[in-house]
């Protein structure tokens, strides 16, 4: 069975999901540095994923003998916008500075992110479930599944235990341009599981929600400012208008790590622009003209009044409040 993250030995292994679908290699990180460089160039993404990368990243760094600074501060440089990052290191700075950098107390706070994190997933699942009890049709975008976490997903969790209850349940991915999470990485984990998923490019969005009977959009979430406003993969804010147009509810899926209560809306919210080049080039061969140029924001906010629920692991969140039940 593939996994998306292991610590054993000294070293995390990470499967390469830069090479999904066509090969399924792990990456072996022995140094901090080498997690810094596996989360920067996705060869691990997804927030809690990245968030639970990080802090064995420590872990490593504090076996290599590195300072504080040293192992802490490239770390938080890798990804801007996924809150669990900087969540998870402020955790293991706390047991750093309390500790005295000890590898085995910062394996153990490490382990326990981990843990916590599948939990959430679960919890997410179950809660996602019930709310969506006799949805059958999903359209989800990007990927926030088993791939994006320590295992089972926060949106694609939310499918799993929709399919658990009822196998009639169908998956709409849309193959998420430029990196294409949705058509590499959703599909290809929703079918490791038997669950069905058909792939649709980003611009068939408007046209599915019109004529294929879609019950629910499920996203996941990067980070989440107090008022609720959403930042996620690029094309979820269009896909929200889409959605509230066609009358087609919209749930964002994700562990209260997410939450991000410093942050009073989404236009403070941190939007990481990548390079160009992830527009421009697709598998080594050019799309576009040499010296056109692209934008590439990694990710959009899409209004909290335009999402019909967020699901974290404790329930509902209620931006005016604490998550409820």
């Amino acid at each position: 069975m593939w996994h998306t993250l292991k610590y054993e030995g000294g070293a995390l292994s990470l499967l390469n999901q830069l090479l999904l679908p066509e090969r399924e290699e792990y990456v072996l990180c022995r140094t901090a540095g080498e997690v810094c460089r596996c989360i920067r160039t996705m060869v691990v993404r997804g927030a809690p994923a990245i968030g639970v990368s990080a802090a064995y990243g420590v872990v490593l760094g504090a076996l290599e003998g590195l300072s504080e600074e040293g192992v802490f501060n490239p770390l938080a440089a890798t990804r801007p916008t996924a809150v669990n990052l900087f969540w998870a290191l402020e955790r293991m700075r706390r047991v750093w500075k309390d500790a005295g950098a000890d590898p085995a107390r910062l394996e153990a706070e490490a382990r326990a992110i981990e843990a916590e994190d599948l939990a959430a997933c679960r919890s997410i699942g179950r809660r996602g479930a019930d709310l969506l009890a006799g949805k059958r049709t999903v359209l989800t975008i990007c990927n926030a599944g088993a791939l994006a976490t320590s295992g089972y997903g926060t949106a694609l969790g939310v499918v799993r235990a929709c399919f658990e209850r009822d196998p009639r349940v169908r998956v709409y991915a849309l193959e998420t341009r430029p990196y294409l999470q949705g058509a590499r990485l959703t599909a290809w984990e929703l079918r490791q599981d038997g669950i069905p998923v058909t792939l649709l490019t980003d611009g068939m969005a408007g046209w599915a929600l019109k004529a294929l009977g879609i019950d629910a959009v499920v996203t996941g979430a990067d980070r989440i400012a107090a008022n609720g406003d959403t930042a996620n993969k690029i094309g979820t804010y269009q896909l929200a208008v889409l959605a509230r147009h066609h009358g087609v509810p919209l749930y964002v899926a994700a562990p209260t790590s997410t939450l991000d209560p410093s942050l009073p809306d989404g236009g403070a919210i941190p939007i990481e622009e990548r390079a160009s080049d992830e527009v421009t080039i697709l598998a080594g061969r050019r799309l576009a003209p040499q010296g056109v140029p692209a934008r590439h924001p990694a990710f959009d906010v899409t209004p909290f009044g335009l999402i019909t629920g967020i699901i974290t692991e404790q329930g509902i969140f209620d931006p005016h409040g604490h998550p409820r039940h």
